[in-house]
C-alpha cells in the first residue's frame, strides 16, 4: 500500500501546531489542520495554499467531544493519503490538584491522554499495513518532574511519553516512526487559556526555535526529542538507570527490607 505525503495536525490553528503546519509546507506536504477555531484554521490554510502550493484541507473538531474525535479518527482510518500524524493539540491547568474541579480534570484528560491515544489507535493498523509513516505525539518536560506543582497535567504528560516508548517498541519493527517531543515552557496560548502568566516565568523559548529543534529530531528519527535538554548525556543516564531497575526486579518475592 502507498501513502502520500500528506500530514493531520491536531490543535493546528495557534502555536506548535500552526508552527509544525507551516514547516511541513515548507516541505511541501498536503496538510489537514485540525482544531477548533474554524476561522483560524482556514486563514491559516489560506496563507499555506498560497505561499506553498499545498492542498490545506480544514477539519473543525473541539477534541473534548465524542462526536468529533470519531470524525477525526475516521479520516485517519479511511484517507490513504495521511502518512503522518502530529498528535500536538493539548491544555494546561492552572492551581493546586485540591482547585481542580471534576469537569476540569475529565477535559485535561480526555484532551491530553485520551485522544491522542485513539488517533494513534486510528491511524496506526493502516500505517503498520504499509510499513511506513509516523506519528508525533508532543508531551512536555512536566510529565519527568512532579516537582512543579502541575500534577493533572504533568501526569498526562508521563502519559503520553510512555506511550510513545511503547509504540515506538511495537510499530518500529513494522516500519512506522514514533516521536515523542518535550518541550518546556514555550511561548504559546496554553498558558493564557490556562490563567498563567507567560511574563512571570524566567525562561520561555520562542515556539520557531521547539518546532524547528523538534523537525531536527525528527528528520533523525530520534524516539524522544528534548529540545530544551543541552546535555543529553543527562537522558541518556536517566533511560538507562530505568532499565537497570527492571533488571533488578525479581517478581517472586519481596525485597528483603520488606520482609519481616
Amino acid at each position: 500500500m502507498a501513502l502520500s505525503n500528506t500530514v493531520l495536525i491536531t490543535g493546528a490553528s495557534s502555536g506548535i501546531g500552526a508552527t509544525y503546519a507551516q514547516r511541513f509546507a515548507q516541505r511541501r506536504h498536503d496538510l489537514v489542520l485540525v482544531a477548533r477555531d474554524a476561522a483560524r484554521l482556514q486563514a491559516l490554510a489560506d496563507t499555506l495554499r498560497t505561499a506553498h502550493g499545498v492542498k490545506v484541507d480544514v477539519l473543525q473538531a473541539d477534541l473534548t467531544r465524542p462526536a468529533d474525535i470519531a470524525r477525526v479518527e475516521a479520516r485517519l482510518r479511511d484517507d490513504a493519503s495521511i502518512s503522518t500524524l502530529i498528535n500536538n493539540a493539548g491544555m494546561a491547568q492552572t492551581g493546586g490538584f485540591a482547585a481542580q474541579t471534576a469537569d476540569a480534570i475529565d477535559r485535561l484528560i480526555t484532551l491530553n491522554t485520551s485522544t491522542p491515544t485513539r488517533l494513534a489507535a486510528a491511524i496506526a493498523p493502516r500505517l503498520a499495513a504499509a510499513g511506513t509513516g509516523a506519528i508525533v505525539n508532543i508531551g512536555s518536560v512536566v510529565g519527568m518532574a512532579p516537582e512543579f506543582g502541575m500534577s493533572v497535567y504533568g501526569a498526562t504528560k508521563a502519559f503520553v511519553l510512555f506511550l510513545s516508548q511503547g509504540l515506538a517498541l511495537e510499530l518500529g519493527p513494522k516500519g512506522v516512526y514514533v516521536q515523542a517531543v518535550l518541550p518546556a515552557t514555550t511561548r504559546t496560548e496554553i498558558w493564557e487559556r490556562a490563567g498563567m502568566d507567560l511574563s512571570a516565568m524566567p525562561e520561555v523559548m520562542e515556539v520557531g526555535e521547539l518546532v524547528d529543534a523538534a523537525l531536527v529530531g525528527f528528520d533523525r528519527r530520534e524516539a524522544v526529542t528534548i529540545p530544551p535538554l543541552h546535555d543529553d548525556a543527562h537522558w541518556s543516564a536517566l533511560d538507562g538507570a530505568r532499565q537497570a531497575l527492571l533488571g533488578g526486579l525479581r517478581q517472586a518475592h519481596a525485597a528483603p527490607r520488606y520482609q519481616r
